[in-house]
């Protein structure tokens, strides 16, 4: 008979094997063990009202869950959000998670955490895992650029009620790779079989949980197609469509860019009315020249649209302040360079929310219009960061345009696929 046999898998991205190792590449920055801590950052870091939060964060090892569920027993405030940054780890360790968190109703978001006690370590030596790991509260900064939910560390997102990809975050997907060892040295076709019983377990397992998140089986089938040396990484229109993030706009963090002449810009993606795509949009605001504020708007054309456009916008402490004009075409994208005087700027910044409005004349002379509104929260904090950079700037002409405008149809991956 068969000596004991012993399965061990890979780390993967969203795979259906039991564990899962990662590249190098994948787990440079991350610690081995998942750490789960509780951030304090500045008003409004986290949305509006919001400066606290659950960070989790790293590899998902063979013990996190019991950690993640003795964690957030602990925790009254059950609708704090939760922040995830990891490259995958422990695929049964995160059914669990994910699990716990559907049982929480947890709201989760891709983002990285940074402690600001270990603004000059690695943010994973021990010295710093020290701090995270010490309990009670953890000044922090949060951040959604490059953040990463990658692999395994997907089924723990898919297990909240509430699910937030950022424009600037990736969640990204594979199979996984499963690696079986066994004592003894049984025959080829013994191996075959079991190396095919548990992939198709493992398989059975992962659609199993999908299903229960109440997730698009499509998903699972991208799944199967991705091999284990590849990631994929969700585009909008699938975590649309998959029901991962329903969002119709989504919008990353204001984030100040500390180039030869600084700005402070957000990304958005809007969904188009009439289908399932996505429009990819980027707003600055740059060093003020003399008593005006350059404000700048760029976004993908709608190949569908044949008129000329117009936008124009407003803050909610001046709505009878309006700025805009028509934007300037250059390749696939639209331009509108402007400026705006201080009360504007005051406007701005006492505000919650921009509203634009877009209309597209059409050959028929009537006008399609769009309006949707864009969050101000913490670009008063960053446009404090922005003046004291622009007065060390050597003013230097403003980066080429759009410098980093992702296409909508990818969300730019935080990590090299292994």
């Amino acid at each position: 008979m068969l000596a004991r046999i012993l399965l061990l898998m890979t780390l993967l991205s969203i795979p259906g094997a039991l564990r899962a190792e990662g590249t190098p590449a994948e787990k440079a920055g991350f610690a081995s063990r998942l750490t789960i801590y509780l951030a304090k950052g500045a008003p409004d870091a986290c949305g509006p009202g919001c400066d606290r939060w659950i960070a989790i964060e790293g590899q998902i090892d063979q013990d996190a869950a019991p950690r993640i569920r003795r964690f957030l027993a602990g925790v009254k405030e059950t609708q704090l959000p939760i922040y995830l940054h990891s490259p995958g780890g422990n695929v049964e360790q995160s059914y669990v998670i994910g699990r716990l968190l559907r049982s929480r109703k947890a709201v989760a978001r891709v983002g990285h955490t940074t402690a600001t006690a270990c603004s000059a370590g690695t943010q994973v030596d021990a010295t710093c895992l020290k701090v995270k790991n010490a309990g009670g509260e953890v000044e922090a900064e949060l951040t959604t650029r490059n953040a990463m939910c990658n692999s395994a560390c997907g089924y723990l997102f898919l297990g909240a009620t509430s699910r937030e990809v950022a424009p600037d975050a990736a969640l990204a997907v594979h199979n996984s790779r499963l690696v079986l060892r066994f004592r003894g040295d049984p025959p080829p076709q013994v191996v075959a079989e079991a190396r095919q019983r548990r992939i198709a377990s493992a398989d059975r397992d992962r659609t199993a949980f999908i299903a229960s998140m109440g997730i698009s089986r499509e998903l699972d089938a991208l799944i199967r197609t991705v091999k284990y040396e590849n990631l994929h990484v969700l585009t909008r229109a699938e975590l649309y469509r998959f029901g991962i993030d329903t969002r119709p706009l989504a919008e990353s963090m204001w984030k100040l860019e500390k180039e030869a002449r600084p700005f402070v810009r957000k990304i958005a993606v809007l969904k188009k009315e009439n289908g399932a795509s996505f429009r990819m949009m980027e707003w600055r605001l740059s060093c003020e020249s003399r008593k005006r504020v350059p404000l700048t708007f760029a976004g993908e054309i709608d190949e569908a649209a044949t008129g000329k456009s117009t936008i124009l916008v407003t803050a909610d402490a001046g709505t009878d302040r309006e700025v805009g004009g028509a934007p300037l075409r250059s390749g696939k994208v639209e331009i509108w360079r402007g400026s705006i005087d201080p009360d504007m700027v005051k406007a701005i910044l006492a505000s919650r929310s921009l509203h634009v409005r877009e209309t597209i004349s059409m050959p028929d002379d009537k006008t399609d219009m769009t309006k949707f509104d864009i969050d101000l929260t913490g670009l008063a904090s960053v446009w404090t960061q922005l003046k004291s950079s622009c007065a060390l700037s050597t003013l230097n002409p403003i980066s080429p345009w759009p410098a980093t405008l992702p296409n909508a149809g990818t969300t730019p991956p935080a990590t090299p696929s292994p």
